[in-house]
């Protein structure tokens, strides 16, 4: 779990980056999930985000894909999702190191 000061540094570092992750018209499918979980052990901080004609996923849906993942929910903000993971990837700078 991360502590309130890590979310802040999170929150900050993901304001200034661009989502990698689009989510259509069907949600949360199993290649969205994948590709999620690809990004995560890439970047370890990954912004989704939600097209205009789909419905933005309830917090409890967030929880249960963010377990589903092993990974945080930083932040929703409108239609922006910040996920967060701790990456084994060798070579790769932390973002929380």
């Amino acid at each position: 779990m991360i502590t309130k000061t890590e979310r802040i540094k999170l929150r900050s570092i993901a304001s200034t980056i661009k989502p990698t992750v689009w989510v259509g018209k069907d949600g949360f499918s199993e290649k969205v999930l994948k590709q999620i979980e690809e990004e995560l052990f890439n970047h370890e901080l990954v912004k989704l985000s939600m097209q205009e004609n789909t419905t933005p996923p309830t917090e409890f849906e967030l929880t249960e894909m963010a377990v589903k993942l092993g990974a945080e929910v930083v932040t929703t903000i409108g239609r922006k999702i910040v996920l967060y993971k701790h990456s084994e990837k060798k070579g790769i700078k932390h973002v929380l190191a």
